[in-house]
């Protein structure tokens, strides 16, 4: 996410903070470059001309402490600014206590609305919400259908009336379903265009006179970088809608839709999409993306979602095998398979301070788990449980069902040992610190390479 951005900022606050003194000179050199940064990530050029003038003047105004230099003041004020200009604090979603909340959905055709529908609805059940999705994109194709199984995988359902292409008719019919089956939330996936045009502005606003929502969300490709600013903005004056979605945010995306688009139509940004996945969705914290953009990594999301997906019991169990010296393929297996419910390891390490950087902002190859995998399960019970007897012939019988050479076998055999040496001399206290502090999977190799 914003990797170009973040290499960027890096590289125009890297001679800021080596300075001893500050003076209008340098912050002039040093804003410069940042201002720099900013037009080359796409942001809007008013919101750039405010961010620089409201930085030089607080840092102009600022007393040193002891305890900092005048450049970490400095990036704490342009960190301060940039948390400021994406809204300041997170913005919750507003939910109603009638039956159903109605959230509707907004924005151009091929934004991510649809997915992000399930995603929603996905993300709300996991909180005790009881959703339904409404399909009211009655004109692209399969927009319908793709609703239908995006809705089945997540066993949500989703109200349509496949020969019905009037939308009001399709909200009306929604609404009164919801309710008699205790439907406590209604999210309806409205159609877009490719451009803006009359008849769309026009329907958007007429479902929305009718279902008077609690929420409309304005689902914005980030990839569009400044043209999605101004597609908001012209949303905004139809339909003053109440919150913003960022979608596609993992992909080749500058930045510029993100810190500009809340400073352009004032309305928070509420929910960020990072991924295909339908799990792949995060509530909008203008504090951890700004850290992130400075390079600084955003260990709190991190951590939660250590929290949401690793099973504090089973650490606890892998802790004492380890302790015992008992830790098994099974085990290794287990700790992948939870790493890997936490998203890409790409995604990850984007969480982790100086991890991009120490990386050199070179890619992990996801393909490594699988092949791991799939040696780990051409393995019989019994050499997962002890690995001392995979002799010569067991491994080229392992690397014929793997797909994998006996090479790969040898190079993972000998990692395995020599994490286990490695885990065994953690002791008790440092292992429960890792455990119950980060809940991270200890264990895995950082040099696994195949070919």
């Amino acid at each position: 996410m914003f990797e170009d951005l973040i290499n960027k900022f890096d590289a125009a606050l890297r001679k800021l903070k080596g300075q001893g003194k500050i003076t209008e000179n340098n912050i002039d050199e040093s804003l410069r470059e940042v201002r720099r940064v900013l037009f080359d990530a796409d942001v809007n050029y008013k919101v750039v001309t405010n961010f620089i003038k409201d930085v030089k003047e607080k840092s102009l105004g600022k007393n040193v402490i002891n305890s900092i230099t005048p450049g970490q003041l400095i990036v704490k004020i342009i960190n301060d600014e940039l948390i400021r200009l994406m809204g300041s604090e997170k913005s919750d979603l507003k939910l109603s206590n009638s039956i159903p909340s109605v959230i509707m959905l907004a924005g151009l055709q091929g934004s991510g609305k649809t997915t992000f529908a399930a995603k929603l609805a996905s993300n709300l059940k996991s909180k005790g919400r009881n959703p339904i999705l409404v399909a009211c994109d009655v004109y692209r194709p399969a927009a319908i259908e793709q609703l239908k199984i995006l809705g089945h995988e997540i066993a949500v359902p989703v109200f349509s009336a496949d020969d019905e292409k009037d939308v009001i008719k399709i909200t009306g019919s929604a609404l009164e379903f919801a309710r008699k089956n205790a439907r406590d939330t209604m999210i309806i996936d409205t159609a877009g265009r490719l451009a803006i045009d009359e008849l769309l502005m026009r329907e958007v606003e007429n479902i929305k006179n009718f279902a008077k929502p609690d929420e409309i969300l304005f689902v914005v490709d980030s990839m569009t970088g400044q043209d999605a600013v101004n597609t908001a903005k012209a949303f905004h004056d139809k339909l003053d809608y109440s919150g913003i979605v960022l979608t596609k945010l993992d992909g080749d995306t500058k930045g510029g839709a993100a810190l500009s688009i809340r400073a352009v139509v004032e309305k928070p940004i509420k929910f960020i999409s990072i991924g295909e996945k339908l799990d792949a969705i995060d509530q909008f914290h203008p504090d951890r993306m700004a850290s992130r953009i400075l390079g600084m990594g955003d260990i709190v999301s991190f951590v939660e979602k250590a929290h949401q997906e690793i099973d504090i019991k089973e650490s606890e169990k892998l802790e004492d095998k380890l302790r015992k010296n008992k830790f098994d393929f099974n085990d290794f297996l287990n700790q992948i398979k939870q790493i890997k419910k936490m998203g890409s390891i790409n995604s990850l390490l984007s969480m982790i301070p100086g991890a991009s950087k120490a990386m050199k902002n070179s890619e992990v190859d996801e393909k490594v788990f699988v092949r791991i995998e799939a040696i780990i399960l051409s393995m019989t019970n019994k050499e997962r449980d002890n690995p001392n007897i995979l002799n010569g012939m067991r491994r080229r019988r392992i690397a014929e069902g793997s797909g994998t050479s006996i090479q790969e076998v040898n190079r993972l055999l000998k990692q395995f040992d020599d994490m286990k040496k490695m885990m065994k001399g953690f002791s008790s206290g440092k292992m429960k610190s890792l455990l119950k502090g980060m809940k991270l999977p200890p264990g895995m190799p950082n040099d696994l390479k195949f070919n």
